[in-house]
């Protein structure tokens, strides 16, 4: 079977004619998947509209693994909204519940304290050097809806990073060699 992916591959080298088409191919839907993206930012308002729990910190509700949709169009949070927040200076974002909230009465300014569901306490010592409260910049999305586990495979994806160079690679080979 490698062999003839190998044969595949050199056939497919020596027709430029249809090498070109190939790529174009991968370049189509490597694109298209990049235009549903853009989409689903533009219709939640969200600069993430899917992520994936890396923790445990929100059992029972969500579980490790489990995929998450974003919405970020509601101007303003209700205690007991499950939100995906990032912290000024960090990359991965957070996936908990706002605890307490606090709003301004002269403009309805609000400010957030969030704590995950199986932490015993909230989370004042994640946020940024100085910060008590979150705002509502700060805050990426509420959780909307999830489907249980089908991240596992991100995680597993960023805890062994060759199984990602492997499955890409893998998934050049069939799609360069794949005949229509």
């Amino acid at each position: 079977m490698l062999q003839q992916q190998v044969d595949d591959v050199k056939r497919l080298w020596a027709n430029k004619r249809q090498l070109a088409h190939q790529g174009l191919n991968l370049a189509m839907v490597v694109l298209t998947a990049l235009m549903i993206w853009k989409g689903l930012m533009v219709y939640t308002q969200s600069e993430s509209p899917v992520v994936v729990v890396l923790s445990g910190s929100m059992e029972p509700a969500f579980q490790r693994g489990d995929i998450l949709y974003l919405d970020n169009s509601k101007p303003q949070l209700e205690i007991g909204d499950i939100v995906v927040y990032k912290v000024k200076g960090r990359d991965i974002p957070i996936v908990h519940r706002v605890l307490e909230l606090h709003e301004r009465a002269d403009d309805g300014y609000q400010v957030y304290l969030t704590k995950g569901d199986n932490n015993n306490v909230d989370d004042r010592g994640l946020y940024a050097y100085g910060q008590s409260w979150l705002e509502r910049e700060d805050i990426v999305g509420i959780a909307r809806a999830s489907v249980p586990y089908a991240g596992m495979l991100t995680i597993l994806l960023n805890d062994y990073p060759m199984l990602k160079y492997l499955l890409v690679g893998g998934m050049a080979v069939l799609v360069f060699t794949q005949r229509e």
